[in-house]
């Protein structure tokens, strides 16, 4: 297997046994099997076609700020899509990004050219594709309202565009997910506006999140989706786990929804911990806490 992918993306690209601590935002986590990095989408294609031929189990990353891989790795390719694929193209109020483009350089692209409405997505730490696959949002303001189409490979290895409003997007989900698609590509549908002003509201967002959030310790973001009539950090924070710790990884005191890597935690250590959450929130107000974090 190893040979065949190297074929496709050259060996500066491919390494066997890679361990992702350096590739999450977590910080930890175990050894990939093989870990590659495409150059183009034509890459990203070939690559998935050849493990689908192969029934080699694969899975597509993108920032790795919203997955953790067990401290027992994971068998199989793992495929991260980067700066690799990130164009980004202006066109008129729409722009076409690739996957692996940074939402932060999407919405700084927009900035720059006066268009308005993505301002929302600038400190959010992912990239194209996570955020289409789980209708990434942020401040009232979610992928759903800016998606004009997007172009997929889907399950048969068909290149498919499709339209907004065939997408199904729901809370930190969509027809993509559901169908186990890999983005290729989005455009989104923005408004002209004042480059000053995007700014301002950008940067006033990213004040908001530096004060609210534990962005100096390595995290996932927010770690449970949000269940329905409550807020995850408030049933945390009401049922005493603020700074709850397990080995190196704690409930963050500055945010009882985000699981940080404190001090040197392992993978294990961070899954114990989230076991332990939803354990005594149930037990203490009858709720289920969802991981909105991919455990793999």
């Amino acid at each position: 297997m190893f040979e065949k992918l190297k074929a496709i993306v050259g060996e500066n690209y491919i390494k066997a046994n890679e361990s992702m601590a350096g590739h999450c935002t977590f910080r930890c986590g175990g050894k990939a099997e093989f870990y590659v990095e495409p150059g183009s989408i034509s890459e990203l294609v070939d690559v998935i076609q050849i493990c689908r031929q192969n029934e080699y189990p694969y899975m597509v990353i993108g920032n790795g700020s919203n997955i953790l891989v067990r401290d027992e790795g994971y068998q199989g390719v793992i495929i991260e899509v980067n700066s690799r694929i990130s164009s980004i193209d202006v066109i008129g109020e729409d722009i076409v990004a690739d996957a692996g483009a940074k939402l932060s350089m999407v919405a700084m692209a927009a900035m720059e050219n006066d268009l308005g409405g993505f301002e929302f997505a600038h400190g959010i730490p992912g990239n194209v594709g996570g955020a289409v696959i789980m209708n990434a949002g942020a401040y009232g303001g979610e992928m759903k309202d800016v998606i004009k189409w997007v172009k997929v490979l889907d399950r048969d290895g068909n290149i498919r565009k499709i339209d907004a409003s065939e997408l199904e997007f729901g809370y930190r989900t969509s027809r993509v997910a559901k169908e186990g698609m890999i983005v290729l590509q989005m455009c989104i549908s923005l408004f002209m506006g004042s480059s000053g002003e995007i700014s301002m509201i950008m940067q006033m967002l990213m004040q908001k999140r530096k004060a609210k959030q534990p962005l100096e310790y390595p995290s996932a973001g927010s770690t449970f989706k949000r269940p329905e009539g409550y807020f995850a950090g408030k049933l945390i924070e009401d049922a005493g786990l603020r700074g709850y710790r397990v080995g190196g990884a704690m409930v963050s005191e500055k945010h009882c929804g985000f699981v940080i890597n404190y001090e040197n935690a392992t993978a294990t250590d961070i899954l114990t911990l989230i076991k332990d959450v939803q354990r005594i929130v149930k037990e203490k107000f009858d709720v289920k806490l969802e991981p909105e974090v991919k455990i793999v």
